[in-house]
């Protein structure tokens, strides 16, 4: 049986080896391409830069090396919100970043990354890739000379750190608050001012009082960048960031140029950088957050007032912009009508398994 079993293996292994040699030879006769990419984010956060390492090997790999991507962090090449600008004048050929740092230049930005009361990740990779969002959000990116890849998702990230306790929208009022994207411009119409600073200056502005709050991601970023020591009250959940994506900009000029198996390489080695950024976020919170419990963190809940307050800003927020912008209507309104299914669908199935986990487990602790 053991013979029987190798025999098996080593024909397997010379199967493998007579399709990769033609495989091989066709490689060898493509271009050796040397590229860099910029990144929006610090070393510090390896949940999010690990990524982008983990792509350049990939693309390695599947081109037999011959295909490079050096990555630079936050600030080695260009600053962290000059990524979009430097791929689109051709400064560097690729970038890793978050599209609604951007909305300055076109709010429909925001809607590659995530609006507030939007998608979670798993919706937000639905729409992407089978609801028709990718190809919307092409078209818009064209205008600016870059071909975009979703690569990066964090899931539902948490409402930030503030000094002192937030029970009502009164309480917002005039609090400098370091929030991304759309989120800070709803957020506004309920007194905040807010701050776009980039990651690796957060913590210093909350401890100099620079700002009053401020918010990143989740747990473990958190932990890592030190919020508990400036900061005592930890909010959840960041409505605003249901499922955000990150995204790795091509210049369009360069990926029209490429051999199809370098950009079936470059596609194939996001999609797996997606995954892993998830998996790793997911997995890694939970420790992360005890941690900062035990620190003595206080864990805060939105309260429903604030919440709801918040909905009605951005949603009248939305349809302003939709008014007057007709790049950011063409994705919303589509955008909004998968939302509602979605919400619909998981309704159904999703958010009834997950009460009753969640009231299980709860009643299995208090019997302890």
């Amino acid at each position: 049986m053991e013979r029987r079993r190798f025999l098996t293996q080593a024909g397997a292994g010379m199967a493998a080896g007579a399709l990769a040699a033609p495989a091989a030879a066709a490689m060898a006769d493509l271009p050796i391409l040397k590229w860099r990419l910029a990144s929006s984010f610090p070393k510090s956060l390896d949940s999010i830069h690990s990524s982008t390492e983990s792509l350049a090997r990939q693309v390695a790999l599947l081109t037999g090396g011959r295909f490079q991507i050096q990555v630079f962090a936050a600030g080695e090449l260009v600053p962290s919100a000059a990524v979009l600008d430097a791929v689109k004048d051709g400064t560097v050929e690729i970038g890793h970043s978050a599209s609604y740092y951007y909305v300055g230049k076109d709010p429909t930005f925001a809607l590659d990354t995530g609006i507030p009361f939007g998608l979670n990740s798993r919706q937000q990779m639905a729409w992407m890739h089978d609801g028709g969002g990718l190809e919307l959000l092409r078209d818009f990116f064209r205008e600016y000379a870059i071909h975009n890849i979703p690569c990066g998702a964090t899931g539902t990230q948490m409402g930030g750190w503030f000094r002192k306790e937030i029970r009502s929208v009164e309480d917002l009022k005039g609090l400098k608050f370091r929030v991304g994207g759309f989120a800070g411009q709803v957020l506004a119409r309920l007194g905040v001012v807010p701050q776009q600073i980039p990651a690796g200056d957060i913590y210093a502005a909350l401890e100099k009082g620079a700002i009053d709050a401020a918010e990143w991601v989740g747990p473990y970023d958190d932990l890592k960048l030190g919020f508990q020591r400036v900061a005592k009250y930890y909010y959840y959940p960041g409505f605003w960031e249901g499922g955000p994506q990150l995204t790795v900009y091509v210049n369009l000029k360069h990926w029209n140029a490429l051999p199809p198996e370098y950009q079936a390489a470059l596609e194939n080695a996001c999609a797996l950088a997606h995954l892993e950024m998830q998996a790793r976020y997911d997995a890694r919170s939970p420790a992360a957050l005890r941690q900062l419990i035990a620190s003595g963190t206080q864990l805060r809940p939105f309260s429903h007032e604030i919440m709801s307050a918040a909905y009605q800003a951005a949603h009248a927020l939305y349809d302003e912009t939709a008014a007057k912008n007709p790049r950011f209507r063409k994705i919303y309104e589509p955008w909004k009508k998968f939302r509602d299914d979605q919400l619909q669908w998981f309704a159904v199935a999703e958010s009834h398994f997950d009460a009753f986990m969640q009231a299980t487990r709860a009643a299995a602790r208090s019997r302890k």
